[in-house]
């Protein structure tokens, strides 16, 4: 069971909750983006782009879509029966507007988490701050931290940005 896997509200109205969200909470820009997988055959899919800047930082969410081709799409999940064209593109939009709720959601619960006094801000967000040269603590981080564990060795420090 997925959060909110049978949710009837649209993508465009969980990415407006979400601008009015970061807004209330102080935002001073807000952007969405988003591009369609280049080749329709590809098994990659596309994504969507949410950025904002609070408390002076420039914080940025990806949000990978659902491929078309992916199973859980083009057949049904009781009987593994291939569904129609029309099905499909059903199966598709419900996908695609379950990550923009579970989106919303974590949008949700690090602002509030904030609020309440439970953790900071730049704690909360750390992965999605992006830095100066545009990528994200997190695209920084990652290879740190594979590295790590196949060397058995923490780094000293971070690299230099």
């Amino acid at each position: 069971m997925r959060y909110a896997e049978n949710t009837t509200i649209s993508s465009d109205k969980s990415r407006a909750e979400i601008e009015k969200l970061v807004a209330k909470y102080g935002a001073s820009k807000f952007a969405y983006a988003w591009e369609d997988a280049h080749d329709p055959g590809a098994e990659a899919a596309g994504r969507a782009q949410i950025q904002f800047v609070l408390a002076n930082r420039h914080i940025r969410f990806l949000l990978p879509m659902p491929s078309r081709n992916d199973k859980s799409i083009t057949h049904t999940a009781s009987r593994k029966w291939q569904r129609s064209d029309a099905e499909q593109e059903r199966a598709y939009e419900q996908a695609v507007r379950q990550r923009w709720r579970a989106l919303a959601l974590v949008i949700k619960a690090k602002l509030e988490a904030v609020a309440a006094g439970i953790t900071e801000f730049e704690s909360e967000f750390l992965a999605n701050i992006v830095m100066p040269d545009n990528r994200t603590v997190a695209e920084h981080v990652r290879p740190q931290i594979e590295r790590a564990y196949i060397d058995g060795k923490v780094p000293a420090m971070l690299t230099q940005f």
